[in-house]
């Protein structure tokens, strides 16, 4: 088996799908003036990137970086695929090898999904996890939560749903509040997103953070938080918008 970037770029290509990197073009907004613009992809489905990762799981990580590097998406992809499985079995000392090169290289996970398929699997479960380091490296949330960089204020508030899924709601909520006022729409579909998962656990904790702030919040972050409620509560909470 290959055991360096080329194996994969190899592996990947071979899988290439000309009809379907157009569409996936379109749907992650790869166009001028978009924020995927000038990303290239090879049409590749994401379970079939999973499987090329999982084949290649054992490169080192200056292969992962030549691939998170790369101009092309499902490179990028499978490269943050491999970290998530590296970070997964690694022991406490390669955990945090892994967490600090997961942030220096924050800024290649440059599409939502690319975030969303890593960030609470890699630095949301290093900062959920009871250790020295990762109460040292806690500050680095608040951080890319106040970052210019859009990709890093996702990462910030997807990454709390590590804490999320032990039911713990406190950082997010955090976080949640950093951006309430931010002005992208990825950013409010995320905070929307997260403050749902932690309302399906405690529903009770949800609604005493939008009883606070659901007048503040952008419309579209509201509507992804009460997605799941009952038609009467979620106009209830859109009248606070008005």
């Amino acid at each position: 088996m290959a055991n360096d970037a080329f194996g994969v770029q190899n592996a990947l290509k071979n899988l290439s799908n000309p009809a379907k990197a157009e569409v996936l073009g379109g749907f992650f907004k790869s166009g001028k003036g978009e924020y995927g613009e000038g990303d290239i992809f090879l049409g590749i489905t994401v379970p079939q990137t999973r499987g090329v990762a999982m084949e290649f799981s054992k490169i080192g990580l200056e292969g992962v970086q030549s691939l998170i590097k790369s101009k092309i998406h499902e490179e990028r992809l499978c490269g943050f695929l491999i970290l998530v499985h590296k970070f997964k079995k690694g022991d406490e000392a390669q955990r945090q090898e892994i967490f600090d090169f997961y942030v220096s290289n924050a800024r290649c996970a440059n599409n939502w999904n690319l975030v969303d398929l890593s960030a609470d699997k890699i630095f949301g479960k290093f900062l959920s996890e009871n250790t020295a380091q990762s109460k040292k490296a806690g500050k680095r949330r608040y951080e890319f939560a106040r970052s210019e960089n859009l990709w890093e204020r996702r990462i910030a508030i997807v990454s709390t749903y590590a804490s999320i899924k032990k039911g713990k709601f406190e950082e997010t909520f955090r976080v949640a509040k950093i951006l309430l006022k931010d002005k992208h729409d990825l950013i409010h579909k995320a905070v929307g997103w997260m403050l749902r998962e932690a309302g399906k656990r405690d529903l009770e904790a949800e609604e005493n953070f939008l009883k606070l702030n659901a007048a503040k919040m952008p419309r579209t972050m509201l509507r992804y938080a009460i997605e799941k409620f009952p038609e009467k509560k979620r106009k209830l909470y859109l009248s606070m918008k008005k």
